[in-house]
């Protein structure tokens, strides 16, 4: 092995070379993922320290226990702003809005 050659055994550095790295709709397809999840595990933290549950926050909002458990999925990607402001008001909450740099890995 030639000493100018840098083993890894990294696992995410792993898969991010080979899964991403030169391939930017992944890495697209990636962030997205991120944000949904971060929602819905926002969602899910909000509801669980207010002590509700789905059924009791869904009737708080006008909807039901099964769409509740929807925007709690990490893969569900229709999250409406409407919807989170609904559901930020019912637990007294603001949504914000802000813009991030995406992460970039050469």
């Amino acid at each position: 092995m030639n000493k100018t050659t840098k083993v890894t055994v990294d696992a995410v550095e792993i898969i991010h070379r080979r899964y991403f790295k030169g391939r930017p709709e992944r890495l697209k397809a990636l962030e997205e993922a991120r944000a949904d999840d971060d929602v819905a595990r926002k969602i899910f933290e909000l509801r669980t320290k207010a002590g509700l549950t789905q059924a009791q926050l869904g009737k708080l909002i006008g909807t039901t226990a099964s769409v509740i458990s929807r925007l709690e999925s990490a893969d569900y990607e229709g999250h409406s702003l409407a919807m989170l402001r609904r559901i930020g008001a019912a637990l007294n909450q603001r949504v914000e809005i802000k813009f991030v740099p995406i992460r970039r890995s050469a």
